[in-house]
């Protein structure tokens, strides 16, 4: 059974494999035949896909053939047209060529007859000369023989005669170009001048100090005096002035020489009075207080004045000096605001002239500067002035400028005559300086008196607030040389007899008339 069994296993076994290999076969065929119809298909549509590509490719290249047809053709007729507008151009330059060179063909003509008539002219004219020199010569000799002169003889006294003629007119036209040039400067000098003042607007009213210190009563004044007169006499010793108390009502006078020591003792004096505490010690005390507030106020004063004209670097000695100016008047003018005056006054005119206005400016500021110890040192202001500013390391010019603001001494630079300019203007414009009618009016006839002084002097008039004084002499007893004498003269006798701030012109007139009647 068992062998059965095995047998109908193995024929079961070989009867599988069998049908499974006809089966794989048959499916292979199958398989093979579906692939080859694939593949058939796969080149037919790659057969149709080439074609189709083909024929974009050439319709691709004929659009491109085309387009680049059409930008050749637009290229050939951008340069025809180039071409076209250059044959123009050259066209139109041949036409203006050829009307040019006809020109030219007729200018040629032109010049051809013009010459050939300045030929003539000048042959016409070498004629004319030839027998002009002929008529000259017959002249000459005709002349010679009237005038009995020879060649050289006349010759000499033609020139003579020319030389005298070149002479006057030479010097009438000398006359009327300095006449010119005069008139030009003193324009151009005016014009500066009032161009400075106005660039300067200061107030017309100067600052003026006072010697009196007002005093509520009487009893006010016996305590000032004092037990037996102790707190005046402590009072004078420790401000260094003197007190002058009378049956004035209400005003008590401080005199002193030292602006600076007077108006201490005025500032102390009216504290005193505010405090109500007069006695020895109090009064020391008060003056020292007000010393140091004074001497504090002189810096500042004089740090303000360098400020104000725009200056740095002023030794501080020179600064306490400015301040001092404060202080002291001339003529009732301020003299640290007539420094100050000065000072922009000078810078201006260096503007309008091109010098350096901040040079000019510290020699203006500083010109004055003598007349703070002028009183404790002997010599004038511009002196005293110069050695402080010497000392102190100014520059050449600052010195020059302060010792010759005055005409004092010889100008060497335009700095010194800036200052003097400025000087004189900042002292005579209106208002800068106030005189008493009594003073005034006495300083007018001490001027005339000493004009009339000189023999020849008719008349005399101060005119111009004392600036000018005009001299008329008499025609007979005098003459156009003497008067040139006089009027030096009178300018030298009032430099050396009169005390007075600024210059005086001084105009003499000199005038004949004749007078007759007609009947």
């Amino acid at each position: 059974m068992e062998g059965s069994q095995l047998i109908i296993t193995v024929i079961v076994a070989a009867s599988s494999c069998i049908a499974t290999y006809f089966l794989v076969r048959y499916f292979d065929k199958l398989y093979r035949s579906s692939a080859s119809e694939k593949a058939k298909e796969i080149i037919q549509r790659a057969e149709l896909e080439a074609d189709s590509k083909t024929r974009e490719a050439e319709i691709l290249a004929k659009e491109q053939a085309i387009r680049l047809k059409e930008k050749n053709e637009q290229e050939f007729q951008k340069i025809r047209d180039e071409l076209y507008e250059r044959e123009r151009l050259l066209n139109k330059r041949q036409d203006t060529l050829d009307r040019q060179a006809n020109d030219m063909r007729k200018q040629e003509r032109l010049v051809e007859n013009t010459q050939r008539k300045l030929s003539e002219r000048v042959a016409d004219a070498d004629r004319k000369n030839a027998e002009l020199a002929k008529l000259i010569e017959k002249e000459r000799v005709t002349l010679h023989e009237f005038s009995g002169l020879n060649r050289t003889e006349a010759a000499e006294r033609l020139l003579t005669l020319l030389d005298n003629e070149l002479q006057s007119e030479t010097g009438r036209v000398i006359v009327q170009h300095e006449k010119k040039i005069r008139e030009q400067c003193d324009v151009t000098a005016q014009n500066m001048l009032l161009a400075s003042l106005q660039r300067y607007a200061a107030s017309h009213t100067a600052e003026t100090t006072t010697s009196s210190v007002d005093v509520p009563s009487d009893e006010m004044k016996g305590r000032i005096i004092g037990r037996e007169g102790r707190n005046i006499r402590a009072f004078e010793k420790a401000a260094g002035v003197d007190l002058l108390i009378d049956d004035t009502p209400g005003v008590v006078l401080v005199s002193c020489f030292d602006p600076i020591r007077r108006e201490t003792a005025q500032r102390a004096l009216s504290r005193l009075i505010t405090d109500g505490r007069i006695h020895p010690a109090r009064i020391e005390e008060i003056v020292a207080e007000t010393q140091k507030e004074i001497q504090t106020q002189i810096l500042k004063k004089g740090k303000e004045a360098m400020q104000e004209a725009s200056l740095f670097g002023l030794n501080e000695r020179l600064l306490e000096l400015l301040g001092r100016l404060h202080f002291r008047t001339s003529y009732s003018q301020n003299v640290l605001r007539h420094s100050v005056e000065v000072a922009f006054i000078a810078g201006a005119l260096a503007a309008e002239l091109g010098l350096n206005q901040k040079l000019a400016r510290r020699c203006g500021l500083l010109h004055d500067i003598g007349k703070a110890t002028d009183h404790e040192t002997e010599g004038t202001h511009a002196k005293i002035g110069a050695d402080l500013l010497k000392r102190y390391g100014e520059s050449t010019e600052v010195v020059l400028a302060a010792a010759g603001h005055h005409d004092d001494a010889r100008i060497e630079n335009p700095y010194t005559m800036l200052v003097m300019t400025a000087d004189a203007c900042s002292a005579a414009r209106p208002g800068a300086r106030r005189e008493s009618l009594d003073l005034y009016v006495k300083r007018m006839a001490e001027l005339e008196a000493i004009a009339k002084e000189f023999s020849g002097v008719g008349h005399v008039f101060a005119v111009q607030a004392g600036r000018e004084v005009r001299v008329l002499l008499t025609a007979e007893q005098s003459t156009d040389e003497t008067a040139a004498k006089i009027c030096r003269d009178i300018a030298q006798a009032l430099t050396r007899r009169v005390q007075f701030p600024g210059e005086i012109k001084v105009t003499v007139i000199r005038e004949t008339r004749f007078v007759e009647t007609a009947r």
